[in-house]
């Protein structure tokens, strides 16, 4: 059958697979290919390297292995590439870089590993790269500050070392900038002060050293800036409270210090996180539409030790469920408050609180942060357990408070509700993050699909931890890896049915770990919107990738046991 009938169905803008041509009065050339969400497996064929007169090729969302394809360098009138959401391995080729035409290359999730080629420097008409969750190790390349047509650059979730070449401040074009997880060597903010066209800056967990400049504040098309989980020090510049544009702002787990702008809730502004900060001044808020949540344990209203609470030995909540009681008598209390961009829970009872930090940035008003399913869960005596789970697109955090001192079982109870294992390609999602339990890293690179067997399967891990100062605190974090948008957009962050938490015996020689104190935790709400501001003076080194202790076990269960 000739690809090039006119008129064909498969030539339709919405049609999938597509095949459209370019024609001359004596030929026709396939121009334009698309084959995304068709659960294709095997590798490419050599013989793609033919079709030379192909300017959009589309192979996303499938099932392709092996190596990426040299041949694809031979396709040098392509405008728009994307092979991500696949299985590929080894490295990029470095024909990628004859590609000289090249305006959007997407090939983030694609399995593709080692440096990347400094070829790819050849790319300079290329506009939009995304290439998030791929384990690209080497330094994060200078020659990207060559692209001038760069508008939008995500790399997040890499093996990439810094530092952040400075001369990246000539991409001032760049609207979308997201840069994470870096490693070694520190970076500064001296190459932003250019991109005022930026509207969203992301760069999260990349040892971002030094102070916050002043400059940011002057960039009127800035929506969304996240420099959380950094090593940022000094003041936050008085200017910040005369961001124009400014919706999200995202300073947590900094050492920052001094009091915030006293007007830094500004009219635009929805969500603001300064938590794990040594920050003080006047919290409140200082316009209308606003009210203000405040924790009333005396131990979150200043450096002192949660100690004052009453004692307890467990905790227990259906994270986004109802209160419930399973099969073996465990009695899990309701844990269904809406929580936001930037949000601050505390239990009636005072006894466990849970906060969230983050937001889906494609999708900023179409997740509530709770997951909920009306199918069965398997492998499980207790399905509506998992029914429902905490959802977060970064930070999820719970605290549990007044526990004796002494050794506990923290049993993490997991089903995979919102992804897909069925054979179309709403199932080849993959839902990654890391999951941390008094301040060490327990779960690295954790997936709740790969671990329990399949969607909607639960599975229970169970860590041994030490309670040194009466207080437990669980943490489930994405780091920029596995897929963002299978099923749906913003399918991805960490997501967690339930937890029990329970003392096994007493400490006869407590831990000489470093005790954690819990400082101010505030919570306020931008009227329907629900913008949240938490500040906290916590304060871990969870960034520090420490591996789990030896006073920690791990073990996998089974809930039906």
């Amino acid at each position: 059958m000739d690809p090039c009938i006119q008129n064909a169905p498969w030539a339709q803008d919405q049609a999938n697979p597509k095949v459209a041509c370019v024609c001359s009065t004596t030929v026709c050339h396939i121009a334009h290919l698309n084959l995304g969400q068709n659960v294709i497996n095997g590798t490419i064929p050599a013989e793609i390297r033919q079709l030379t007169k192909m300017q959009y090729l589309s192979l996303g969302i499938n099932n392709f292995t092996g190596r990426v394809p040299p041949e694809l360098g031979s396709l040098t009138n392509l405008k728009s590439l994307s092979f991500g959401s696949n299985n590929f391995n080894g490295p990029l080729p470095p024909q990628l870089g004859n590609l000289t035409s090249l305006q959007q290359l997407y090939i983030d999730s694609s399995g593709v590993n080692g440096p990347i080629p400094q070829e790819l420097s050849n790319l300079k008409s290329l506009e939009i790269l995304w290439a998030s969750d791929n384990r690209f190790t080497g330094k994060l390349p200078e020659f990207f500050a060559h692209f001038m047509n760069f508008q939008v650059l995500r790399l997040e979730g890499t093996l990439l070392e810094g530092p952040i070449p400075s001369n990246y401040g000539a991409l001032v074009k760049l609207h979308d900038l997201r840069l994470g997880n870096l490693r070694n060597e520190d970076s500064s903010l001296d190459f932003v002060e250019n991109l005022t066209s930026l509207s969203i800056l992301s760069l999260r967990n990349c040892r971002i050293a030094g102070q916050l400049p002043e400059k940011l504040s002057s960039f009127g098309n800035l929506e969304i800036l996240d420099l959380s989980f950094n090593k940022l020090t000094g003041q936050i510049p008085n200017s910040y409270q005369d961001f124009a544009s400014l919706r999200f702002l995202y300073l947590g787990s900094n050492n920052l210090s001094g009091e915030l702008p006293p007007n830094i809730m500004s009219s635009s502004l929805t969500a603001l996180d300064v938590s794990f900060n040594s920050l003080s001044g006047d919290l409140r808020p200082k316009r209308s539409g606003l009210s203000i949540k405040a924790s009333t344990l005396s131990c979150l209203q200043g450096n002192t030790k949660c100690v004052d609470i009453g004692s307890s030995s467990s905790f227990s909540m259906n994270s986004g469920g109802t209160e419930i009681e399973s099969a073996d008598g465990t009695k899990y209390d309701i844990d269904s408050e809406t929580l936001s961009a930037a949000s601050f829970y505390m239990n009636p009872n005072n006894q466990w609180a849970v906060s969230s930090s983050g937001i889906y940035i494609s999708n900023p008003h179409g997740q509530n942060y709770i997951a909920q399913t009306g199918s069965q869960i398997t492998s499980t005596l207790d399905s509506e357990l998992y029914k429902t789970a905490r959802i977060s697109p970064n930070s999820l955090r719970y605290y549990g408070f007044g526990l004796s001192n002494g050794r506990y079982d923290v049993q993490l109870h997991f089903a995979e509700i919102q992804m897909d294992d069925s054979h179309s390609w709403k199932g080849l999602g993959r839902r990654v993050f890391d999951v941390y339990v008094q301040g060490a890293k327990v779960l690295e690179d954790f997936n709740i699909q790969k671990e329990a067997g399949g969607s909607r399967r639960a599975i229970v891990k169970t860590i041994e931890a030490n309670v040194t100062n009466r207080v437990m605190e669980i943490h489930f974090l994405w780091a920029g890896k596995g897929t963002c948008c299978i099923p749906f957009q913003s399918t991805y962050g960490p997501l967690v049915s339930a937890i029990h938490v329970i003392q096994v015996a007493k400490s006869a020689h407590p831990s000489k770990t470093k005790k954690k104190h819990v400082g101010i935790i505030f919570g306020i709400v931008a009227g329907s919107a629900a913008g949240i501001l938490i500040v906290s003076s916590i304060f871990y080194g969870w960034w520090e990738n420490k591996k789990a202790p030896s006073h920690m076990k791990i073990a996998t269960d089974s809930p039906t046991k």
